[in-house]
């Protein structure tokens, strides 16, 4: 494993996880310590002892909404020049659909050697990435060389035990692939929490509604619950790619844009239902706040709905106290240190006027309501994940 970042290496090679991701923390000590794993900042040993090199560096969203492929285009100049034979070069970060033309043209400008470029995304979840690289329901590999599928086949052959899931296809399309499936399910959520506000409109019940179509077998249940809206790096980054790329090829993605549109609809509704209840008493007001990251199992908070309205209570002089499993120092950060935190759930809700739920954690979902009721100053419960049933609470 190779990275430019020297902290990021130092840290692994004793031992220590950037990132908060169940199970990985075993997965890296178990491998490191059997000598299958070896980090680095130096990539031509990482080149020079490689026979398939995968790219995973990041690819931000550009002001203009495009994803920024300058890392991914440098990496590969880099590899090309320290090549000494034919190497298979896999991307594996979310790039634009045509980046396979860009990184062939960089690295045959600066090699003779041969190699071939795979496109192959990955369809990992935060918070259950492990899980689903051993258990994948697909792989897509983006190839038309019989020898280079050859190759991957074997790469994944351990994982397919059970049955074949690899997808072939070209690298545009595998490009595509990636893009499509990310902002189908960003849509999927954003008509669910449209929906839910029209059901307020209404009187319905956007949960019943959710099991009523979550039944169709042709819908099904996955990314329909409705609630303050999606974040991470995946998802607002994908689908404004996808916005971008159908603008430069005069083939508007409206369903796209009208999802980016929706999503930030919904983190400004729930805000706005916490701030017009406590009109005219906001700098009064202080919440408690159970959730930072933009969803369970992970401490990663961009993008994240919960930052987005917390910005928007400190803007009214509303005090926030919160608690998140992982991702309290990050928030801290972020925000300049204008929130406080507690070292349990429970610690905040002490004199908070309220409580906000902003990510579905495991331990969130049965709390004790009893204790909720005496800590708060009143009764009052605003869940941005639909976690409580009101008649139960």
């Amino acid at each position: 494993c190779v990275d430019n970042d020297k902290k990021k290496i130092d840290d692994l090679n004793k031992g220590m996880i950037p990132i908060y991701e169940p199970g990985l923390t075993e997965i890296i000590k178990k491998n490191e310590s059997d000598g299958r794993l070896k980090f680095t900042t130096d990539l031509k040993e990482g080149v020079l002892n490689s026979s398939v090199i995968i790219l995973g560096v990041g690819t931000p969203s550009a002001e203009d909404g495009s994803a920024d492929i300058s890392a991914v285009l440098d990496v590969a100049g880099k590899i090309a020049e320290y090549m000494d034979g034919y190497r298979i070069v896999v991307t594996k970060s979310t790039v634009p659909v045509g980046t396979h033309k860009k990184v062939a043209e960089v690295m045959s400008s600066k090699t003779d050697h041969e190699f071939d470029y795979v496109s192959n995304p990955e369809f990992l979840k935060e918070g259950s990435a492990v899980e689903d690289f051993m258990k994948p329901d697909r792989v897509i590999i983006g190839t038309e060389k019989d020898r280079v599928r050859q190759v991957m086949q074997q790469l994944y052959a351990p994982f397919m035990r059970k049955s074949s899931r690899i997808i072939f296809m070209d690298p545009a399309s595998a490009e595509m692939a990636k893009y499509a499936a990310n902002v189908m399910l960003a849509t999927r959520i954003s008509f669910m929490n449209e929906l839910s506000a029209l059901c307020d409109t209404f009187g319905a019940d956007v949960e019943q509604v959710r099991q009523g179509i979550g039944s169709d077998s042709r819908i099904g249940n996955s990314f329909l619950f409705a609630g303050v809206g999606y974040g991470g790096s995946c998802f607002p980054k994908d689908v404004k790619a996808l916005i971008h790329m159908g603008r430069q090829q005069n083939s508007p993605m409206t369903i796209a844009e009208s999802a980016q549109s929706a999503n930030y609809k919904q983190h400004d509704r729930f805000a706005q239902k916490i701030l017009d209840y406590y009109k005219g008493n906001q700098s009064q007001t202080t919440l408690a706040v159970w959730g930072l990251a933009f969803k369970a199992k992970t401490d990663d908070i961009r993008e994240s709905p919960a930052i987005w309205c917390i910005k928007k209570f400190i803007d009214a002089g509303i005090k926030v106290k919160a608690y998140d499993r992982e991702a309290m120092h990050a928030t801290v950060a972020e925000l300049d240190g204008k929130i406080s935190t507690g070292k349990n759930d429970y610690e905040i809700l002490d004199g908070a006027d309220a409580l906000v739920i902003f990510t579905d954690w495991q331990q969130f979902r049965t709390p004790d309501f009893d204790s909720i009721k005496q800590k708060l100053k009143s009764p009052v419960i605003f869940d941005g994940r639909n976690l409580y049933d009101p008649n139960f609470v």
